[in-house]
């Protein structure tokens, strides 16, 4: 037995370096390339010589450990920084646009050393990978030839809120993230993980900024959106599909992996009144009902499916104790309690640590207070922050206690300098920026992009939002919707009666075989589109300018409400909300005579469910309350618990 044993971990052994030796495709725009023992390598440091790093039948650590043995100070903490990529024309200070600003771009890389950067650019998908080759073209022209990591927040929902995520633009167009946890379906899940991951990396995309896997327990919080809902074990096992999508299984990086960073590392659900972390005004996360460990549950799929990548919340977390002392009143990132004690050390989390944007950075003026009344507030990465805990250090202190709190990679800033200055200062071993430098090689080595970090732009144009892809996203937009009523059992409805429309486009009613109608008296039933009720009480802050905030209820006077209620006075009314916060709906049940759910649906996926094409399936995410005083009641770290919902967590009608 021991010499069958023995035979094949030999015959293993053989078949694992068998399979180093295969020779990958390389792709080169300025190194030139070695040929080996008949193999092609990259001569990445232009040296004539193949070094370890350049060698591909290495392990990625090895390689890494090599590359980190010749990079300066200078260069390691540029890999340290995760910049916006540079854009040309309006919208340039967060990188908007369609093409890169490479002159920029090049003093990045050449200058501060960076090689990861975030792309805001939207656009043609064959566009987008030539100017996202444009990078690499730069990077590889560096010293040591270290390819870019090219990142992106989510683009393929159907809410943009910039800094947040990005416009579909070309890319196959599915629901919010709730709406798969509306399904339920994991399977479907990982599929839609599966698909983005091809699109991004089609287009040079080789990181995703998601998923959010922040369990969403206050009900006003403005973010609840892009998450999986207030169920922990369903958002546990929606991120474990989630990550093992993008990253192309549940195995560690590849080189077809999309790197995916799980966040917000942990418990910035339990936003103070709903305020988002995002604003001064709503730095903090509180806990009043002592539920901490049920926030780290959902991170607990994304662990599972060994994700590469997590960012803390901004959010200073306000009554947790733990290990029995209770957390230092700092933003995650310089929380050495929650990075390296819980998440390091209980966990093992092994991959890259990236902070949330522009902690470093200082936060005064408008930022702090907001803007002026008459005065637009803007956004400049260079001059807006959220250092919470830390206002009044130093920004060289503030790097050295983000990477001493277990910090890798710090995200929107290029201040390498900085970095540089805290450890000539004593301030940060050289032996922990070689760890985080080594951990963000090793990625970029298991990607396989030293070898290979360009697309093909005519692929990436056949590969985004193809038919196949959008045919299987809009299918899961009508499956994720939730009946909610349907009294006047209106749905399904037959095609051939006449329609009034609110919100929608009469074309797609048309198409479908009903008669479109100028006013309500003359329909035989009426569909209307609202959203989710919301204010902004914060519109003198870039943020607060963007975010929903507020009520959660439908007040007289609100346009869209008015509207529902005019046609609803007239003839049957079915309404769908788009739900990007749990809404109070009792303001339309007594009205509607069908309501619909939905968590990103276009106009055709609304028709399918409403004419029973494509049922819609889904289950709420989360509950949705009854008045605003039970909202006001409810412990903001506790998920579903306001006093007696108008509908529960779950809930869903059949038809």
């Amino acid at each position: 037995m021991k010499q069958v044993i023995a035979l094949c971990a030999a015959i293993s052994l053989l078949a694992s370096t068998a399979l180093s030796q295969e020779q990958p495709a390389l792709s080169a725009r300025v190194a030139r390339t070695l040929t080996i023992d008949g193999l092609s390598f990259k001569d990445l440091n232009r040296n004539g010589k193949l070094d370890a790093y350049e060698d591909w039948r290495l392990p990625a650590a090895e390689r890494a450990a090599d590359l980190v043995k010749q990079m300066t100070l200078e260069e390691k903490a540029g890999l340290m920084m995760h910049g916006t990529a540079p854009s040309v024309g309006p919208g340039s200070g967060m990188g908007v646009g369609t093409e890169y600003d490479l002159g920029r771009a090049t003093d990045m890389i050449e200058k501060r050393k960076v090689v990861t950067f975030i792309t805001r650019l939207a656009g043609d998908p064959a566009a987008l990978a030539e100017e996202n080759n444009k990078l690499q073209e730069i990077a590889e022209a560096g010293r040591l030839g270290i390819p870019a990591t090219i990142s992106t927040d989510p683009r393929n929902h159907f809410q943009f809120v910039l800094g947040a995520s990005v416009a579909a633009g070309g890319f196959s167009k599915w629901p919010e993230t709730l709406g798969f946890t509306a399904i339920g379906d994991a399977a479907l899940m990982r599929r839609f993980g599966d698909i983005a991951r091809q699109e991004y990396r089609a287009v040079g995309i080789q990181e995703a900024l998601s998923p959010q896997v922040d369990l969403a327990s206050d009900p006003r919080w403005p973010r609840i959106n892009g998450t999986f809902g207030e169920d922990a074990q369903l958002s546990k096992s929606m991120a474990q599909a989630y990550v093992a999508g993008f990253q192309n299984g549940e195995n560690g990086i590849n080189k077809d992996s999309v790197i995916a960073v799980a966040k917000h590392w942990v418990g910035y659900g339990a936003a103070k009144d709903g305020y988002d972390s995002h604003n001064a005004y709503g730095r903090h996360a509180t806990f009043p009902g002592n539920n901490f460990a049920e926030h780290l549950i959902p991170f607990e799929g994304a662990f599972k499916a060994k994700v590469g990548g997590v960012m803390p919340t901004y959010s200073i977390l306000d009554g947790v104790i733990l290990d029995g002392k209770p957390l230092e009143a700092v933003g995650a990132g310089y929380s050495k309690q929650l990075l390296t004690d819980l998440l390091r050390g209980k966990y093992g989390f092994n991959g890259v640590i990236l902070s949330d944007w522009l902690i470093t950075n200082d936060c005064k003026g408008a930022c702090l207070d907001g803007e002026k009344p008459g005065v637009k507030p803007t956004l400049n990465e260079e001059t807006f922050g959220m250092p919470w805990g830390v206002e009044d250090m130093s920004r060289v202190d503030r790097f050295a206690k983000a990477v001493n709190a277990g910090v890798d990679q710090f995200g929107g800033v290029t201040s390498s300098d900085l970095l540089v200055e805290a450890v000539k200062d004593g301030k940060i071993s050289k032996e922990r920026i070689d760890q985080s430098a080594t951990r963000i090689l090793i990625q970029k080595f298991e990607q396989g992009l030293f070898e290979n970090p360009y697309v093909d732009p005519e692929k990436a144009r056949s590969i985004v939002g193809n038919p196949a892809f959008a045919a299987e996203a809009n299918a899961a937009q009508a499956r994720a919707m939730v009946l909610l009523d349907n009294k006047a059992k209106l749905v399904p409805v037959q095609s051939g009666k006449k329609v009034f429309l609110y919100g929608v486009d009469p074309k797609v009613a048309a198409t479908r075989g009903f008669t479109v109608v100028a006013a309500a008296h003359e329909a035989d039933f009426a569909v209307v589109r609202l959203n989710a009720p919301y204010q902004q009480p914060h519109m003198n802050y870039f943020f607060g300018s963007r975010h929903q905030e507020g009520d959660l209820d439908f007040k007289d006077g609100n346009a869209d409400f008015e509207a529902f209620k005019s046609a609803a006075n007239e003839v049957p009314t079915i309404v769908t909300v788009y739900l990007a916060r749990p809404a109070i709906l009792t303001g339309l049940l007594d009205r509607a005579g069908a309501i619909l759910a939905n968590f990103g649906a276009s106009d055709a996926a609304l028709f399918d469910a409403i004419q029973g094409r494509q049922k819609a399936e889904g289950k709420l995410p989360f509950e949705l309350p009854s008045s605003m005083d039970d909202i006001r009641a409810q412990k903001s770290d506790v998920p579903h618990d306001t006093r007696k919902p108008l509908f529960p967590i779950g809930y869903h009608l059949r038809y």
